[in-house]
């Protein structure tokens, strides 16, 4: 047994490697990235190829290992080389992500530490790290002192939180579920319902409020179906406005939503995962007003706050339903000193093997500060406005509405043929030259193009060569 013991020992140090070996891997590593970002302002933002990603067959996980620079070859080519480039300010689709420099940078150093962020007791470092960002968006999205939240791996997982909670302060039990409504506009997000499915609600009444001109949830038409529900003997529950849409980054009115919530005695769970971030600037407060009186609020760092993929908050009012939630105690946990100050993560969550993912935001707002958000956001509300006032001079272009917040749907009209199919044309020929990266929806049935200014790196000549690239296709195809 000890010479198994001290043979296994010498093999398995190849997956410790010491100062030397770790330089060599470093220094690839950064030439990797470093390359990668110089080469980004000139990249594509979207690579069309037959089998995306499928050399990475070729690769198969071997016995034995393989040089990293083989390794990142082929990393790339068929995974960094296809698709849509994430880090890209020509990525103006569906609602952009980011993935600013220091966010990667704090992703690294999470990763390398591997501190543990979902108890306190065995880290509570990253336990306070993780509710010093909590509490500053909760000041930042206007909720009282007290506020609590998680730090979710994404807006749907948040929402699963929030749902659940919202769930316990109403007290219900799966009995009821078939009684308790739920109401959304008709342009509400799909995670919403996908959520209540995975809570086990799915018997949970769905209503699809329609929205009005500028695609807002028309409140009269909510208050009607909150009546109507009532008279039927049943229990309206659950509120769920948008702070901004992805179809057109439409605000439904929260402060109605916030009233008829108090009247009627529902909870009001707000989806600002695109939209909630523009709090921080002024005219994103004007437009998101009534987003402070929300019971619970979802919002999407790895959207607004430029940080990478896999951030989302749920922000949340009230703690003891939150706690009763998700709260859990077992014989190998420590028990917590009745005197501790720091609520674990762990407490609010489904989570327990908790990374200290608060890195990837806490460590760029240290180093850059909040006003540089500020800025970057506020850049973003104007740029759309401008793109909106270049389309509008454009003739043969119906603009859509105005942009409340940073997304824009809009429409060429042919002089004949079908426009549906015209615009879908135009998208599709951007698509296939990968230069600038949108994408399309239906609004009332009628096909748009949507461009979603939110990214890091888009500037106005990013917007600018969007616009000039919708020109000369639609152009070709006419």
């Amino acid at each position: 047994m000890l010479a198994r013991l001290k043979d296994l020992e010498a093999r398995s140090l190849a997956l410790d490697p010491g100062v030397e070996a770790r330089a060599g891997l470093w220094e690839a590593a950064r030439e990797y990235g470093e390359a990668f970002l110089q080469a980004l302002p000139e990249a594509p933002a979207f690579v069309l190829r037959d089998r995306p990603g499928a050399g990475l067959a070729d690769l198969p996980i071997p016995e034995a290992g393989r040089p990293l620079p083989r390794i990142l070859e082929t990393l790339s080519d068929q995974v960094d080389g296809v698709g849509a480039n994430g880090a890209s300010g020509r990525h103006l689709a569906f609602i952009p992500p980011s993935s600013l420099f220091a966010g990667a940078l704090g992703d690294l150093l999470a990763a390398l530490t591997n501190r543990y962020a979902g108890y306190f007791f065995a880290g509570p470092g990253a336990v306070r790290m993780e509710n010093q960002v909590i509490a500053w968006l909760a000041r930042e999205m206007g909720l009282p002192e007290g506020s609590s939240g998680n730090l979710a791996a994404g807006g749907s997982m948040a929402h699963l939180v929030g749902i659940c909670t919202a769930r316990e302060a109403a007290g219900l039990r799966a009995v009821d579920y078939p009684r308790a409504c739920v109401y959304l506009s008709d342009q509400a997000h799909h995670c919403i319902e996908k959520a209540l499915r995975v809570a086990g609600m799915a018997e949970a009444p769905v209503r699809s409020i329609p929205s009005d001109g500028d695609f807002r949830l028309r409140p009269e038409a909510l208050e009607a179906a909150i009546r109507e529900d009532l008279r039927a003997g049943l229990r309206p529950w659950l509120l769920v406005p948008t702070a901004g849409t992805t179809n057109t980054g439409a605000v439904d009115p929260l402060e109605a939503c916030a009233d008829l919530a108090a009247r009627y005695g529902l909870w009001m769970h707000t989806d600002g995962a695109y939209g909630a971030s523009f709090a921080l600037t002024e005219q994103g407060r004007t437009a998101l007003r009534g987003l402070e009186r929300s019971d619970s609020l979802v919002l999407d760092p790895h959207k607004g706050l430029f940080t990478p993929l896999g951030l989302g908050v749920v922000l949340v009012r009230h703690l003891d339903p939150l706690r009763k939630a998700h709260a859990f105690r077992a014989d190998y946990l420590p028990s917590p000193p009745e005197d501790l100050e720091e609520l674990s993560p762990s407490e609010t969550t489904l989570e327990f093997s908790k990374h200290a993912r608060a890195l990837r935001l806490w460590l760029p707002l240290q180093l850059h500060g909040v006003s540089a958000f500020r800025a970057a956001l506020e850049e973003k509300l104007l740029l759309a406005r401008y793109a909106h006032e270049r389309l509008r001079a454009l003739p043969g272009v119906d603009p859509g509405p105005a942009p409340q917040l940073s997304v824009l749907a809009f429409r060429f009209l042919p002089g004949t043929g079908d426009p549906d199919a015209f615009n879908q044309a135009v998208l599709d020929r951007l698509t296939a030259e990968g230069r600038v990266f949108l994408s399309g929806t239906r609004l009332r049935g009628a096909f748009h193009l949507r461009l979603a200014i939110l990214a890091a790196r888009t500037h106005r000549a990013q917007v600018d060569e969007a616009l000039d690239r919708l020109r000369t296709a639609a152009a070709a195809l006419a």
